[in-house]
């Protein structure tokens, strides 16, 4: 036994060398990676704290030497950034909630509940992720002028209150969920109502978390839409509101440093939330690759 378990040994010693040796370089390679991609955002994040000389110096400083915060003052005292922001954040928050429900909703019906015509819904779903949604503008324009919803937040909100993306996940997550133990709750005299709420929304969290994670990003930098369907001026969120604001020459005036703080306050709310529900939005991508 002992002789012929010594070339066994012999053999995998070289591969548990080689596997050692190529970790490292996967995680030098990762590391190349990640810098790569997060260089422009740290090229504006510090690029908003400094002076207009370090802005426009050659070569670029990357670090500043003086940190300043006039940058995010010019912006406030040009800009009613308060109001921008609270719309962006009202629009975001509206649409996030209500595309939670309602795609769990009609991904919990197409998973788990049996009526006619299922397959047939589902596959309306699955035509509408392939659908560009540039085509869908004027259509939805048209609607929400006759339904006088244009310059409010209800016109900014409900032509995006459920998405199919949200409906194919939610569907996909929760055919994961064992029928026995919806039978067993059924069983027991529980509502589907009941079932939907206290059985089936707290298994699928992680679904929960990334599909907030997309719709708050889709909708906080979604420019277009809130651009068409918004003609007061105090109704801008606040993408839109920073792009008149680049294009006018008597407000942004070609500051660098505003328009670097402007972009960074736009990305910063979006960073919190994907830090916030980063464990959740991991876990949901690591369940999806295990089906």
């Amino acid at each position: 036994m002992t002789v012929g378990q010594a070339p066994a040994a012999a053999r995998t010693a070289p591969a548990r060398t080689s596997r050692n040796l190529r970790r490292p370089l996967v995680y030098v390679l990762l590391s190349l990676g990640l810098l790569i991609m997060s260089a422009p955002f740290l090229w504006m994040a510090l690029s908003s704290f400094k002076t207009t000389s370090e802005l426009s110096a050659s070569p670029p400083v990357w670090i500043p030497t003086e940190w300043t915060l006039e940058n995010f003052r010019q912006l406030l005292d040009k800009l009613d950034l308060p109001l921008y922001f609270m719309n962006s954040v009202i629009v975001a928050v509206l649409v996030t909630l209500s595309n939670l429900v309602f795609c769990s909703m009609l991904g919990y019906a197409l998973a788990k509940l049996r009526f006619v015509g299922r397959n047939k819904v589902f596959g309306v779903v699955l035509g509408a992720l392939m659908v560009p949604g540039n085509l869908m503008l004027l259509p939805l324009f048209v609607l929400m002028s006759k339904l006088r919803l244009i310059d409010s937040y209800a016109g900014l909100v409900l032509p995006f209150a459920a998405g199919a993306f949200g409906v194919f996940l939610m569907r996909q997550f929760m055919q994961s969920i064992p029928d026995e133990l919806l039978e067993a709750a059924r069983m027991d005299g529980a509502s589907e109502w009941y079932i939907f709420w206290r059985i089936v929304m707290p298994l699928v969290k992680p679904a929960l978390a990334t599909l907030s994670i997309f719709t708050f990003l889709g909708s906080w930098n979604n420019f277009v839409w809130p651009l068409i369907a918004t003609n007061d001026p105090d109704g801008y969120t606040l993408p839109v509101a920073l792009a008149t604001f680049v294009t006018d020459p008597n407000k942004a005036g070609g500051s660098n440093g505003m328009l670097m703080a402007g972009a960074f306050l736009v990305v910063l709310p979006v960073l919190i939330l994907f830090v916030a529900l980063q464990r959740h939005f991991t876990q949901g991508i690591a369940t999806a690759g295990l089906k």
